[in-house]
């Protein structure tokens, strides 16, 4: 029934019905294994993923649901063949907590894409056949090969949205060569994932320029975020003399918008990263045989990469930039992700207000 509290010793916020409102729950985790890491959770960030399961825009929401699926906490306790964390340590789990370990895409840690298919953070089928319920909870217990080590000194709070719209960008750029000094990176969108793949582009020594609708991002993109050029994407003018210009582009825009455009712009076996989701993708056939071009798609990344990216973060200063919030300002803030009125992320201090 809805606005039922539940019982159990893990307290949270969920979504009882597709208004997606969210309100204090308790249930109970499941006890912990020999690979298990049980932790304390500090801080969640709150990403669109949320937004849609909450308010079942996919169709398969199964309530009550606990959403957050970018957790950063202290372990409490670890089961006898924990290897690698102990009680203290610092770490982050991500959008999935298991997968089959045994398949080819397993065995590559690209576990994301389990042949058997990931058991995502919250709304998956866990392997005892319960509801995975998410990072806006007290607590949570996770295989340890599903927690990443969170480097000393990194704060945890600017650790969470890493682990979903980081790994969401990084990913990407690392599997297409984008690290390479002195090329040219363009970003489409200057939300969440846009300018971390500025931040990232920075730290990577590319020429970064920012594609917007909006020109109140210009201050923000070349003053806050270092991009060395930032163009009005409706400005046919400006468009037009970026032409062939471009190594990559990283496109994080889900609204719709036309991709002819942003294909002009690539240079010689330029490539163009899909990370958002926009309703459809047309281009013309040209836009990718002349020039040899690619356009590619990307979600999140595997166990591996996503430890790499976060030890490249603290070794190279790389922190998202984000609005703390405790959990009892979490239905405004949807709303308020779902308007776009955000800079960048927001981050639950589950520590210091769930209770």
């Amino acid at each position: 029934m809805a606005g039922e509290a539940g019982t159990g010793d893990c307290l949270a916020w969920a979504a009882r019905d597709a208004s997606g409102t969210l309100s204090p729950y308790r249930f109970t985790r499941r006890a912990l294994r020999g690979d298990d890491v049980s932790l304390r959770i500090t801080h969640c960030g709150v990403c669109y993923a949320d937004v849609l399961w909450t308010r079942n825009k996919i169709g398969d929401s199964k309530y009550p649901l606990v959403p957050g699926h970018e957790i950063v906490g202290v372990v409490t306790a670890t089961g006898s063949g924990v290897k690698d964390l102990r009680a203290g340590d610092h770490v982050g789990v991500g959008t999935y907590v298991n997968s089959c370990r045994e398949c080819v895409y397993c065995n590559e840690f690209c576990e994301v894409f389990c042949s058997k298919g990931a058991t995502f953070t919250f709304n998956g089928m866990d392997s005892d056949g319960t509801v995975t319920k998410g990072g806006y909870s007290s607590y949570i217990v996770v295989h340890e090969r599903y927690c990443y080590k969170i480097p000393d000194g990194y704060p945890p709070d600017r650790a969470a949205p890493l682990l979903c719209a980081g790994i969401t960008v990084y990913s990407p750029m690392m599997r297409h060569r984008m690290n390479q000094p002195g090329k040219s990176l363009g970003v489409i969108g200057l939300g969440g994932l846009g300018h971390l793949a500025v931040k990232f582009g920075k730290a990577f020594g590319l020429q970064v320029t920012v594609f917007s609708t909006s020109e109140s991002k210009r201050g923000e993109a070349l003053d806050l975020l270092g991009a060395d050029k930032f163009v009005i994407s409706s400005n046919k003018q400006e468009m037009e003399s970026l032409a062939k210009s471009l190594d990559f582009i990283i496109d994080t825009a889900s609204g719709a918008h036309p991709f002819d455009p942003y294909m002009s712009l690539l240079k010689v076996h330029g490539v163009l990263v899909l990370v958002g989701f926009p309703g459809e993708v047309r281009l013309s056939p040209l836009s990718l045989l002349h020039g040899a071009k690619t356009i590619s798609g990307s979600a999140t990344g595997g166990t591996k990469e996503t430890q790499e990216m976060l030890d490249f973060c603290a070794a190279n200063k790389v922190y998202p930039e984000i609005e703390v919030i405790k959990i009892q300002d979490i239905n405004e803030a949807l709303d308020r992700l779902v308007n776009k009125d955000v800079k960048y992320r927001f981050v639950i201090d589950i520590a210091n207000s769930l209770d």
